[in-house]
């Protein structure tokens, strides 16, 4: 059990130092992802900033993910449950377009217009509270692959044990601390997991 995302941060920072993970600069993916790549930007020397991505909902189920697209459009899809659902093509551009946009203005957001991160040949490490599906996750490590990083790092304090798995082929490494067979939720391993506001979050960008 982690008490609070400080917490699991501290943690995740301590075994990241440990295995020798250095990085130029460590992404949250708002908003839980922040509290937690703080404490791990400040154990890395690394900076701290956002990676933003949001899920694209099945027709007539928005809450049932099919997939995840980034601020920069760069997308993900679960293609088994998109052919099982029958999902038309139009369907998923539309949804493309939109939650793109949706994303790149969260982003803009949450820098307050100002400096967008060059991560090219950068070292870099995304960071969130917690993988359950890993949609978002992944939409956001295309994101930084895209954007021509050196190396990219996946760290979270906890994630399911399939997921953990299939989002290794989208890193050069991931770093789960505890991938417990009895994953229901992220939630359930901490002690404190109130809503993080996008003011809160914010806060964790500031010097």
């Amino acid at each position: 059990m982690f008490q609070d995302r400080t917490d699991a941060g501290e943690r995740l920072g301590a075994e990241l130092s440990r295995r020798g993970v250095e990085a130029d600069v460590v992404l949250g993916i708002p908003r839980g992802g922040l509290p937690v790549a703080r404490p791990v930007a400040e154990e890395l020397g690394a900076d701290v900033d956002v990676v933003v991505a949001s899920k694209i909902g099945a027709p007539g189920n928005p809450e049932l993910a099919i997939g995840a697209v980034s601020s920069d459009g760069s997308v993900w899809l679960n293609d088994a449950l998109v052919h099982r659902l029958g999902v038309p093509e139009t369907y998923i551009d539309a949804q493309r377009e939109e939650e793109a946009a949706y994303a790149r203005g969260k982003a803009e957001r949450y820098r307050n217009g100002e400096y967008v991160p060059d991560l090219e040949g950068e070292r870099v490490v995304v960071v969130d509270d917690g993988v359950a599906t890993g949609a978002t996750a992944r939409a956001c490590l295309r994101e930084v692959e895209e954007a021509g990083a050196e190396r990219v790092v996946l760290a979270v304090p906890v994630g399911s044990p399939d997921s953990v798995a299939e989002i290794e082929s989208e890193a050069d490494d991931v770093v789960a601390l505890e991938t417990p067979a009895d994953f229901r939720a992220v939630g359930q391993f901490y002690r404190e997991f109130g809503q993080v506001s996008d003011q809160k979050a914010m806060g964790y960008l500031e010097d």
